[in-house]
């Protein structure tokens, strides 16, 4: 009873935030009050929630609402399950999926070659890919991992930080050491780096390659060209494994230039083995305030409004909008 009402019973809280029915707890008796379809709900999210710490599962606040979203969406799949899918464990910590669209990702890394994982920050969308990234290799599927995003202020402004080239493209990269050094032993990465097992490098590196028994992993998407799409996707070799991550509202491209990640995922719709994982606001696993944070810049940017209309549709052009009407 402990494990399902949470410290200080903060998970008795968000179930009464969330449900409808009034929700009675004494001793280890649950009893439900209010309309039958409240009620049937309410039971519904309450038999997954203890499954979950009869499988030995933490049950958190955000479990709890990860749990009733998935019912309420009127899935067939098993919150319980889904929420107890293992894909990693190191010192204690494990990496699982914590909602319903990420385990389909998952599924879809698992049952596909080539992945596309779209979707707003926050959602896992690179760090459960590097999980899958991570376990693929410690089960001997590949024989390395290849980590890529493109450095797309690699003009001027990429010129004047100081250091050799490969300091220069640190800070690009550094969210993807950050993400390994959480899956892996710190020591050992270095090592692995060394001998080409793991690989960290800027899109520009794969060009004219052809990666074979590789998983490979394209973050940041949403700042390749068309082109530069292309000449990644080509590079896949055989027995590889390509998952591609970005967020099409988050593009820092130049003005005019088209977004690689939009171009790929209107052209290779058709093409089995290529699946495309759309993640949503409500597969954000930060902080509750981060899915809000992206619905409402969403209704804000979807405003039909004048003083939102006549911002272009990526960042880089909305900076130039913003500027030039202030002038």
């Amino acid at each position: 009873m402990f494990g399902f009402l949470g410290s200080a019973d903060e998970n008795l809280r968000e179930l009464e935030r969330l449900l409808d029915a009034d929700i009675h707890v004494r001793g280890n008796s649950v009893t439900l009050t209010g309309k039958p379809a409240d009620v049937a709900l309410a039971e519904r999210v309450i038999a997954q929630l203890v499954a979950l710490t009869a499988r030995n599962r933490q049950v958190s606040p955000e479990a709890v609402r990860h749990t009733y979203s998935m019912l309420t969406e009127g899935s067939s799949d098993s919150p319980a399950e889904v929420l107890s899918l293992d894909i990693l464990s190191r010192r204690g910590k494990t990496i699982r999926p914590k909602t319903l669209n990420q385990k389909r990702y998952v599924d879809a890394i698992d049952n596909h070659t080539i992945v596309f994982g779209v979707g707003p920050a926050g959602t896992g969308k690179t760090y459960l890919a590097m999980a899958k990234a991570v376990q693929a290799l410690q089960a001997k599927q590949v024989t390395r991992i290849i980590l890529t995003r493109p450095a797309v202020e690699a003009g001027e402004r990429l010129g004047f930080l100081p250091g050799t080239l490969n300091e220069k493209i640190d800070p690009y990269l550094r969210p993807l050491y950050d993400a390994l050094h959480d899956m892996m032993d710190p020591e050992a990465i270095p090592k692995l780096m060394a001998a080409g097992v793991i690989e960290v490098a800027p899109l520009a590196y794969m060009r004219g390659r052809s990666l074979n028994d590789a998983f490979i992993i394209l973050d940041e998407a949403q700042n390749t060209t068309a082109e530069q799409m292309k000449m990644f996707l080509t590079r896949l070799g055989f027995g590889s494994k390509m998952v591609v991550t970005g967020d099409v509202s988050q593009v820092d491209l130049p003005t005019g230039a088209r977004s690689g990640l939009r171009a790929a995922t209107e052209i290779l719709t058709e093409i089995d083995d290529i699946e495309i994982s759309y993640l949503t606001s409500s597969d954000v696993v930060r902080h509750r305030l981060v899915g809000e944070i992206v619905d409402a810049y969403d209704r804000y940017e979807n405003d039909s409004g004048p003083q939102v209309a006549h911002y272009p549709g990526n960042r880089a052009q909305r900076r130039a909008a913003s500027r030039e009407g202030r002038r």
